[in-house]
């Protein structure tokens, strides 16, 4: 199967299917959303929420957070990846809310990405999400599913370079919806390590199934 019949086979499939959810992780606010991003950076969504919940409680606003010590905030989040990174990014980007946007979260892809601890896979999830922006944000499962599917080539070996190869492939109704099919089929699925093809509903048209 060539790569236009896969797109059309794939386009068919998400056509019957229920659309994917947003996002795994809880939050009740823009801001919550962004800091859950950024802490959800390789770490599992199930372990974010398991932390903000109580970080949430203490610091629910900017205004607050950008007022919290490392050792207020870091206890909070420790069992996350990379606890102390993460702690000095997110007091930093409430900080720079507070300073620059009065608390409230930017609405620009470029301005988001002048906070810290946002790069663009973060920035693209927040737009998407939040101001129904067509972008793709590629972590590691939507890397991996792209091609092992055989969306993009195998060859290109960067996430931008798969994030603009999709960009051109994708008609602007599918890049929402393709984009959160393909992380959660990454997340429950397609794994990297043991790919559950038995259970895969794309078998058909799967350049990975059709080549092992």
């Amino acid at each position: 199967m060539d790569q236009k019949a896969r797109y059309q086979a794939f386009f068919s499939y998400l056509s019957t299917v229920p659309a994917p959810i947003q996002t795994e992780l809880v939050y009740d606010t823009p801001f919550q959303l962004l800091i859950a991003v950024i802490l959800s950076a390789q770490c599992t969504d199930i372990r974010v929420n398991a932390c903000t919940p109580m970080l949430f409680s203490a610091f629910p606003t900017a205004e607050s957070l950008s007022k919290a010590s490392f050792d207020e905030v870091f206890s909070c989040i420790k069992s996350i990846t990379y606890p102390k990174s993460k702690t000095k990014y997110v007091v930093s980007t409430a900080k720079q809310l507070v300073k620059e946007f009065d608390g409230q979260l930017p609405t620009s892809i470029d301005a988001l990405q002048r906070l810290p601890g946002v790069g663009r896979k973060t920035a693209h999830v927040v737009a998407s999400i939040l101001y129904d922006e067509a972008v793709i944000a590629v972590d590691t499962h939507v890397f991996r599913v792209a091609k092992r599917v055989g969306f993009v080539s195998d060859r290109l070996k960067t996430p931008l370079m798969v994030e603009k190869e999709l960009m051109t492939q994708l008609p602007v109704q599918y890049i929402q919806i393709a984009n959160r099919w393909m992380l959660l089929h990454g997340r429950y699925i397609c794994k990297a390590r043991k790919p559950k093809c038995h259970i895969c509903a794309i078998i058909d048209w799967c350049n990975y199934f059709q080549n092992n």
